[in-house]
């Protein structure tokens, strides 16, 4: 087919995909689910799910397994001998059409022994405990929104306009989704477009661009002396790292929106000893991926020429992140989105932030990616932590008029026809 020659098809405006009266019920099923979805909440928040605590990740992984079995998903989960487990549910529809990406992760930055000392509780309308919002909050929008759609709440004969629907739960996120990466490029591959869940901001906003995220660890290898007898023996690899530490700081700002930050200094032995070996951890933050690309070949220029002689460097990367960026597809999804807050009676803004997710890694392959439809929370990472319950049913009504709207979105339907050939 020749996709120069083929008209572009009319869409509609946006969110108008979605009529009243199935707005109306999806909303009353949204509000008519709260009291179950806290008791969801509570269940999870009460268990502890730190990155590296594989034991309690894979307990939260097991029950979105089952939960997602009971409503008709067809559940694969992917073992890790070390992390958690990534959990993929995936539902079936019907050939033609869309072809959508949810991801929600499973872990939280909180060490074992959090959920019994900071439990679950909601008090003056703000639900607290470890996760909350970041993201076992996001987690449970998108599994009982998916119930919500799959009962039939949004009656008539396109109540599921989708071809497919993939739900990734992984377990790695908070430390840069090292062992679920690959598996969300694979499932991102052939996906029309991606919803990541992690919170709104605590303004309201979604998210539609993030800073790409590289983190390096840099090694400096110098050579050990006796600092009293004989130091001119000695090359202080410390003093190699702290030059360059100050000259790659100076980077800040070279290009629009970069940050640098020298967030780990490690060496030496003794006092009396000349160090042989330092270690920078660099964090750089870029808003486009050109602008990360200039800035990582100027840190690997600047430690190259290190300024202690004899000394060497070695540069290893700890992760990456590529930005976020605001693809017009994904503008698209932003028009989606604040039509349908709108005709819900809240006003949507979507936001940039510095803040990397998962959502980077699809929309850095350039698939269609709107971030932040969780629900209103923010403290995230820190022990007051908080969700706003009253903005529970509205972000869910949100998300699954969002998913309809998107399903049955001419504009991305052709897309994923050509896609298919």
């Amino acid at each position: 087919m020749n996709d120069a020659a083929t008209p572009a098809p009319a869409s509609p405006d946006p969110g108008t995909a979605v009529g009243s009266a199935e707005l109306d019920r999806l909303r009353a099923a949204a509000e008519a689910d709260l009291p179950a979805f806290l008791a969801d909440l509570a269940t999870l928040v009460a268990i502890d799910s730190g990155s590296y605590d594989k034991a309690g990740v894979d307990a939260v992984g097991a029950w979105a397994a089952r939960f997602f079995a009971s409503i008709g998903a067809t559940v694969r989960v992917e073992r890790d001998a070390h992390l958690g487990d990534t959990v993929v549910a995936t539902f079936e529809g019907r050939p033609g059409g869309g072809r959508l990406l949810l991801i929600g992760h499973l872990d939280t930055v909180f060490p074992l022994g959090t959920a019994e000392a900071r439990p679950f509780a909601v008090d003056a309308g703000l639900a607290h405990g470890p996760g909350v919002s970041d993201m076992k909050g996001g987690l449970l929008v998108g599994l009982h929104v998916l119930r919500l759609l799959r009962q039939g709440a949004a009656e008539g004969e396109d109540a599921w306009p989708f071809e497919r629907v993939v739900f990734v739960a992984n377990p790695d996120e908070e430390i840069g989704s090292p062992s679920s990466t690959a598996l969300i490029r694979e499932v991102a591959a052939t996906a029309d477009a991606c919803f990541v869940l992690e919170g709104a901001r605590a303004n309201g906003d979604i998210v539609s661009s993030r800073k790409g995220i590289l983190d390096l660890r840099i090694i400096v290898h110098g050579r050990a002396a006796h600092a009293g007898v004989e130091p001119e023996k000695g090359r202080n690899a410390i003093i190699a790292a702290a030059q360059l530490a100050l000259t790659l700081t100076a980077l800040n700002g070279r290009w629009p929106g970069v940050t640098l930050n020298v967030g780990v200094v490690a060496g030496g032995t003794r006092p009396n000893v000349v160090p042989e070996r330092a270690q920078l951890e660099i964090d750089l933050r870029a808003v486009s991926r050109p602008d990360l690309e200039a800035a990582e070949a100027e840190v690997r220029g600047l430690a190259a020429a290190t300024t202690v002689p004899d000394t060497q460097v070695e540069i290893e990367t700890m992760s990456r992140w590529w930005p976020m960026e605001k693809l017009p597809a994904s503008a698209r999804l932003v028009e989606h989105a604040t039509a349908i807050a709108g005709r819900l009676g809240f006003g949507l803004s979507d936001a940039a932030t510095g803040g990397a997710s998962d959502a980077n890694t699809t929309s850095g392959m350039g698939i269609p990616t709107l971030d932040g439809l969780g629900p209103i929370g923010g403290d995230d990472h820190a022990p007051s932590e908080w969700m706003e319950v009253s903005s529970v049913a509205p972000r869910m009504t949100l998300l699954a008029a969002l998913l309809l709207a998107v399903g049955r979105d001419p504009l991305f339907l052709a897309g994923a026809a050509r896609s298919r050939g």
